[in-house]
């Protein structure tokens, strides 16, 4: 049947529709064929299954009988049409039966005509084409018409997919001028649209240096800079030297914006200190970076075979660490008149670990236990100065050379000094170090800069008046670090050695003047060391309590190390 309905005619099909549906509304047949829409002919066609009574037989009803009304029609119509599209739950189906129905080739419609009647299936019956007839074609019943006029609407598209009607469609969504304009560019892609709204963020990127490379090539190829630019960046950088003398294998860091140019360079001098570089509106920006390591402490534990230095390198330290465990003893031990062979020792060092190396060791305690001197030290975090565990300073409130090192005496102080061509008498009233230019000038004790200034003869000079009453002249500097009214601490840098006034080379003239007369710096009686007392001294022995434990205990929970095997005798040199 099917096959029969889809080869009539356009205009055959919509006749036959009124009939279709008098057969679903009385229900005296099983079967309906409902087009979606007949203009449509890419969509495929629904067919409806209709239950019968208990009663029903086959036939066609006639034109005369009682109608339904139409809006019962419409109801039994989307009915149909949801049974095609949704699921009807097996309670509600009834026992019906499956008729194959075939059309007579001529049938009449007028108010006389007899009930039709279906004849024999004949599904091989084509009726693709009507039959020639001589009579003028009878006209439909009204109600008929009527009917077939809402089946057609319904056919054509007014029921949507959920059976409502949509001939009053309409929408409440008020949409403004600028979300129309947000889909000028065609439809939104979410995924898309997430993309280009995350910010750009600046990655920092690795360049290492190869054969061949220079800054400024490399900033113009990879780095988006001009030569200006180049050039400007060099003369604000500290240390250019990290840019224009590079090693093959160092590398930098840098980020670059959205268009490739560079943000910000980032370069380390060493695995704790570099600078960072940024760019500003007017230039470049430079900053320093120090990075912070792990405080590590180590024990180290030796014998005195030989000159202590050696003996003390023996054991692991360090040179620097060697260097500043001399500078700690020398001031209480003569290294060549008090040290003997089997002297023990024991050197607590922290030190920062960065990156598996070891950097600024400091020295926190010592203990020598030898055959002339048994001393014990620890620093002192508040000055930064070591004391006996009883409080008692290592170090002299006023030092005897106001520099660290050791520099040969160039003249002594005579205050009867000849001089070498007139052969008069020229008092030399100071004591002479022989350095070169540019050597660093410490304060011997605390006290306050009186004088900053220039003299012919002298140079350029600095005079500074102690908390003790002593008094302390610099002359022949280079530079002076301090100025007029500056308090300064022992150990404080205040100048540069220089050659300056009249000199016949580089050298310090140092001053000593006790109530304004100079004395011999290197003899005169300077004030004795200072002692921690009160609550200063309760603070530093709490703070040295673990220090000293770990110089009873030989541990310190980290590395200790410790040497049994002093150097050879020819290594001895006292």
């Amino acid at each position: 049947m099917m096959r029969i309905l889809h080869s009539l005619p356009r205009t055959h099909k919509l006749l036959l529709l009124p009939i279709a549906t008098m057969v679903t509304v009385l229900g005296t047949e099983r079967i309906v064929t409902t087009y979606q829409d007949v203009q449509r002919e890419s969509q495929p066609l629904d067919t409806v299954l209709i239950p019968l009574d208990t009663n029903a037989r086959p036939g066609l009803p006639s034109l005369e009988e009682a109608r339904t009304p139409v809006s019962d029609a419409i109801a039994i119509a989307s009915r149909a049409l949801d049974a095609t599209r949704e699921h009807v739950p097996l309670s509600e189906l009834t026992a019906s039966e499956v008729v194959d129905v075939d059309f007579i080739g001529q049938a009449r419609a007028d108010d006389k005509a007899p009930p039709l009647t279906l004849a024999h299936p004949a599904p091989s019956v084509a009726a693709s084409s009507p039959q020639p007839s001589d009579t003028v074609a009878p006209r439909l019943d009204e109600g008929v018409r009527h009917i077939a006029v809402v089946v057609g609407t319904l056919a054509s598209g007014m029921l949507d997919h959920d059976a409502g009607l949509v001939a009053d469609a309409t929408s409440y969504s008020d949409v403004s001028e600028d979300e129309l304009e947000l889909f000028d560019d065609g439809p939104i892609i979410l995924e898309e649209e997430i993309a280009a709204s995350e910010p750009f963020v600046p990655q920092w990127e690795t360049y290492t240096v190869k054969p061949g490379d220079t800054f400024a090539v490399m900033a113009q190829e990879h780095l988006g800079m001009g030569y200006r630019e180049v050039m400007a960046l060099l003369e604000t950088l500290p240390e250019p030297r990290l840019l224009t003398h590079w090693r093959v294998g160092s590398h930098f860091e840098y980020q670059l914006d959205e268009q490739g140019e560079v943000l910000a360079l980032r370069m380390m001098q060493n695995v704790r200190d570099g600078y960072l570089v940024e760019r500003a509106d007017d230039g470049f920006e430079v900053a320093t970076i120090e990075r912070a390591g792990e405080a590590t402490q180590r024990l180290y534990a030796g014998t005195v075979n030989g000159s202590f230095a050696r003996s003390a390198q023996a054991t692991g330290l360090t040179t620097r660490e060697v260097s500043e465990l001399s500078r700690v003893l020398e001031k209480k031990l003569d290294f060549r008149r008090d040290t003997r062979r089997g002297d023990r020792f024991q050197v607590l060092v922290e030190s920062d670990i960065i990156d598996g190396k070891s950097l600024s060791p400091r020295v926190l305690a010592v203990r020598y236990e030898g055959e002339r001197m048994n001393l014990t030290v620890v620093r002192h975090d508040e000055d930064n100065r070591f004391y006996t565990p009883q409080g008692e300073s290592l170090d002299p409130a006023f030092d005897r050379f106001p520099f660290d090192g050791h520099y040969r005496l160039s003249s002594h102080f005579n205050p009867k000094r000849l001089h070498p061509v007139t052969g008069r008498i020229s008092p030399h009233k100071g004591t002479d170090f022989a350095m070169p230019i540019g050597t660093a000038v410490d304060a011997p004790a605390n006290g306050r800069v009186e004088k900053v200034g220039h003299h012919p003869a002298a140079g350029r000079y600095i005079v500074i008046r102690h908390d003790n009453g002593y008094k302390t002249r610099y002359l022949h500097l280079s530079k002076p670090l301090v100025k007029r009214g500056d308090r300064v601490a022992m150990g404080d840098k205040i100048a540069l050695s220089g050659n300056t006034g009249r000199s016949t080379g580089p050298h310090l003239h140092y001053e000593v003047l006790v109530n304004n007369r100079q004395v011999n710096a290197m003899k005169v009686e300077l004030p004795e060391s200072q002692s921690l007392k009160g609550d200063a001294l309760l603070a530093f022995q709490q703070a040295a309590e673990p220090m000293l434990a770990a110089l009873d205990s030989g541990t310190t929970g980290t590395v200790v190390a410790s040497t049994g095997q002093p150097p050879s005798e020819e290594d001895s040199d006292g």
